[in-house]
């Protein structure tokens, strides 16, 4: 009997727990995220680890940046994460320790010293830990989310080197080869990732103008509206005056 977790069981999990809609521009981004991540939960040779959280992480929190209602971020990432029955406090732990061991490496050039230093020893920090569980493991899983995660990583020790195309291009080729990836898949991760970054930003601008846009023809409506009932009361007012001026010239 086949007890796998199908896509179909995670999708429901997910919207059986979150049942607020989700806005347009974002349903894609959460659902793929998703997928993705049950995909490879239930690979037999997957092997969780913080590099991939961060991964996960990262992802969520970039795209998600300019979700609106915002209380309802936290909200969408518990429920994805609890919809491939993983923990989502573990997640953001994880990330986050290994993304602060990374900001005390002083330059590119000492991570890919210490990418070195973990082929032969998994060290005394989160970073150097997880880099030799990865390298040491000979069924490795390769998978976008680990190569974002590794981004991550990359952009907090120097983020300004990253944009310039050739040094980047040159430091995922070394690290391919180190961590023993398809070079060329690596690089199309990135470059898809850096290029959906870009995008995202661009829509989320798109819709802060369009949202901006309505608030102020709601206000203009409901000050419309305030004035209509300000001129309607003024002319009822000033109707009835003479009525009531009659009124009391006659009891006099």
């Amino acid at each position: 009997m086949n007890n796998v977790r199908t896509v179909s069981d995670t999708k429901r999990a997910f919207y059986g727990q979150h049942t607020r809609p989700i806005n347009a521009i974002y349903r894609r981004v959460v659902e793929e995220l998703m997928v993705e991540m049950h995909l490879l939960l239930v690979n037999a040779d997957f092997n969780y680890d913080s590099v991939y959280a961060l991964g996960v992480v990262s992802t969520y929190d970039r795209f998600m940046q300019g979700y609106e209602p915002a209380g309802d971020r936290e909200a969408i990432y518990n429920a994805i994460i609890q919809a491939v029955e993983a923990d989502p406090a573990q997640y953001r732990r994880d990330a986050e320790e290994v993304l602060a061991a990374a900001k005390s490496v002083s330059s590119l050039d000492g991570f890919k010293s210490a990418v070195e230093e973990a082929k032969t020893s998994a060290g005394s920090d989160a970073l150097k830990g997880n880099l030799h569980k990865i390298i040491a493991n000979p069924k490795f899983k390769y998978s976008r989310l680990f190569a974002i995660g590794l981004y991550n990583i990359l952009e907090v020790i120097d983020a300004d080197a990253l944009n310039e195309k050739e040094k980047r291009e040159a430091l995922l080729e070394d690290l391919a080869g180190s961590f023993s990836l398809n070079a060329d898949l690596f690089k199309k991760d990135i470059d898809l990732y850096r290029s959906n970054l870009e995008k995202m930003a661009q829509a989320q601008e798109v819709m802060k103008d369009m949202i901006e846009a309505e608030k102020k023809k709601q206000a203009k409506r409901e000050e419309d509206k305030r004035k209509r009932a300000e001129a309607k009361a003024a002319k009822e007012s000033a109707e009835t005056a003479p009525a009531d001026a009659e009124s009391g010239s006659s009891a006099e």
